[in-house]
């Protein structure tokens, strides 16, 4: 099995070559069967590399601990789904699934567009194979999944393997490498589009239109990526928090920073034709910041919990961005003429400027972001000594960043395009401002004294109150005209410009996960060793630990304390949280107990037991629920985005078609 794979690897780098030479040649010599020839290429390296994938979730499933990864990476006692996530759980692995995953993007993407976009498709397919070559490069002859357990020159295996990494065998780790991987491959696809109209010249905005969803579905994979990797982190490390600013985390949302921009950004070029530069330098940016991020796990270059072992892979990252960026920047440079924009900003208080103003605030949060990353890097460069910045400093930076884009998240829709009145801007400031200041006057009234907190709350009401009128308005409208009820006048709002709304939804959960952050500031903690019976207090929850067992469950020895929790004298749960030690790769983990509720969450962490007494973690954490539900808020809104305009739909069902002189209505 082990020899069909590499060879399926070996074969799907050849026709990877094939099809990036076919496309050129074809398109440059007009010859349309080297073209469609290249695009069956396309086709056989994707069932290729999802032959080598199978092979290898093979191997996990049915234990072949003659594989050297698969004894690296999981062992008998493992529950079928973490074998199956333990493709992607070390190094070789996750860069064939990177392969496999961008095989399934390039055939899906070469096979809607076989017949559309003639003139810039086949660049388009090469740019694509492109990437997939090096990746490819990296699976048959750098880092191959597929290398064998042997003693000598005989292939053997060893009767158990380690395990995946017990920080790994949690349920949303399960899905949270493959988002993430869904969003930093998918991006190939929207910067393989804009680099063929690039090099063709294209003049109009096919390639947006054409990417426009692709881009939309990729950057909500990155979004879910992110938010279940700090789910993960709050639930599974032990340590309370959500986001550490680790620099395998920050490479995660470097992309995200700058498709958000460019997301914006394309809606002013489809409109006015404006920023056209933008489009090409930030689609271009977010490419490039996912193959950073796939990189940085690999190259040692920073320190992380994240990181794989140091290997030599990290050089040919390094020339693959080299090169891909030189080649980007000179190309772009190149077609400057054919970027220019069609229309000017004619006024700084305009939906115009409150774009560009969105898009400056994104990038100086990209930029900062990995100025920190790189930080002890460049300090070491610089003066020999690596100095690495922590999340204090991050928090910051990027706290006021973040203000300021939540509050131009809430203008940007009370602004007019071309420019707005001072009469307009009274109406709509008035009611969200006003609201806005009274919060924050009660909340101080109330005795929060917290800065950001503060101000956060009240850039929250501003924003939610602006989108709310928005919705408002338009569904107000409809109910009058056609006489149906205020919610079915909402939904029918929303599907005549889902777009529009979907996007506002997005904003909304934006909204949602900013009141959840700013809950941070007021989170209360306490550590203390307590035998059975014995309580522990933290206002307004007193702690009983009422029992301590242990067992084994095949895969792991577990110890968990039964803590009962009351409440103004009043038993309200019980919660276990547990430790565990799993006897693969003799590594301990804890698994905290979580008593969720809107308004705070209950979390206890069992940091250690000894001699029948237990100590034990205790953090109150207000408002944190509200993050996740945001990112389900988020999920909805671009789902929402993503259904066709109903008024685009009736539009598209009927063409009028010229015949001689008489006109006739043509239904599609």
């Amino acid at each position: 099995m082990e020899n069909i794979g590499s060879l399926a690897i070996l074969l799907a780098f050849c026709f990877a070559l094939y099809a990036i030479a076919g496309s050129v040649a074809g398109k440059l010599k007009q010859r349309p069967f080297l073209v469609l020839s290249a695009q069956r290429a396309v086709y056989v390296v994707w069932f290729l590399v999802t032959v080598a994938a199978g092979i290898m979730v093979h191997a996990f499933v049915t234990d072949d601990f003659s594989f050297a990864y698969v004894a690296s990476h999981s062992n008998r006692s493992m529950p079928t789904q973490y074998k199956v996530s333990a493709l992607w759980g070390g190094q070789e692995g996750s860069l064939l699934f990177w392969s496999w995953l961008l095989s399934c993007y390039g055939m899906v993407a070469v096979f809607m567009n076989r017949r559309r976009h003639r003139e810039f498709m086949p660049y388009t397919a090469a740019i694509i194979m492109s990437v997939q070559t090096f990746f490819l490069i990296l699976n048959a002859f750098v880092v191959s999944p597929f290398k064998m357990l042997a003693v000598g020159a005989l292939i053997t295996a060893v009767p158990d393997g380690t395990g995946l990494h017990p920080s790994l065998q949690y349920p949303a780790m399960a899905i949270h490498p493959p988002m993430l991987y869904l969003g930093f491959v998918g991006f190939t696809i929207p910067f393989a589009f804009a680099m063929g109209s690039l090099i063709t010249r294209q003049p109009g905005e096919a390639w947006i239109a054409t990417t426009r969803r692709w881009t939309i579905v990729t950057w909500l994979f990155q979004s879910c990526g992110v938010a279940l990797g700090a789910a993960w982190a709050y639930d599974a490390l032990g340590w309370g928090g959500y986001w550490a600013w680790d620099p395998v985390e920050n490479a995660s949302l470097l992309p995200w920073f700058s498709a958000t921009a460019f997301l914006h950004s394309v809606m002013m070029q489809e409109k006015k034709g404006m920023m056209k530069v933008w489009n090409m330098v930030l689609i271009a940016s977010t490419f490039f910041l996912c193959i950073f991020g796939t990189s940085l796990t690999r190259t040692g270059l920073v320190s992380s919990v994240h990181a794989f072992a140091q290997s030599t892979i990290g050089n040919y990252f390094v020339t693959f961005l080299a090169v891909g960026i030189a080649a980007t920047v000179y190309l772009i440079l190149d077609r400057l003429p054919y970027l220019r924009s069609e229309a000017q900003l004619e006024s700084v208080v305009s939906r115009e400027s409150s774009f560009l103003f969105n898009n400056l605030i994104l990038l100086a949060s990209s930029f900062a972001v990995l100025w920190g990353t790189l930080f002890p890097i460049i300090s070491e460069a610089v003066s020999g000594e690596k100095i690495s910045l922590d999340a204090s400093w991050f928090n910051r930076l990027m706290i006021p960043i973040g203000l300021f884009l939540l509050f131009l998240t809430g203008v940007g829709p009370l602004f007019a395009w071309r420019r707005t009145s001072v009469e307009s801007l009274r109406r709509n400031f008035m009611m969200p401002g006003i609201a806005s200041v009274l919060l924050v006057g009660a909340l101080m009234a109330a005795g929060m004294r917290h800065f950001y907190a503060l101000i956060s709350f009240g850039f929250c009401l501003f924003v939610a109150l602006t989108i709310f009128s928005e919705f408002y308005k338009g569904a107000r409208a409809i109910s009058a005209k056609n006489q149906m009820n205020f919610l079915a006048a909402t939904v029918e709002l929303t599907h005549r410009n889902t777009r529009r709304y979907g996007g506002y939804l997005i904003h909304m959960g934006i909204v949602l996960v900013f009141i959840g952050c700013s809950g941070a500031a007021f989170n209360r903690d306490i550590t203390a060793e307590v035998g059975i019976g014995s309580s522990i207090a933290l206002s307004p929850y007193t702690l009983k630990v009422a029992d301590l067992k242990e067992g084994d469950n095949g895969n792991y020895l577990w110890h968990y304390a039964e803590v009962e929790v009351f409440r103004d004298g009043k038993h309200i749960d019980t919660l276990k949280p547990e430790r565990r030690f799993y006897k693969a790769n003799r590594t301990p983990l804890g698994q905290v107990a979580i008593r969720r509720r809107l308004n705070h969450d209950l979390y206890i962490n069992f940091a250690a037991s000894e001699n029948q007494k237990a100590t034990v973690q205790v953090y109150i954490f207000p408002l944190v629920n509200w993050i996740w539900i945001g990112v389900l808020v988020l999920v909805f809104g671009t789902l929402v985005a993503l259904v066709p305009s109903k008024v685009k739909m009736q539009y598209a069902r009927t063409e009028i078609v010229g015949i001689g002189k008489k006109y006739a209505t043509v239904e599609n």
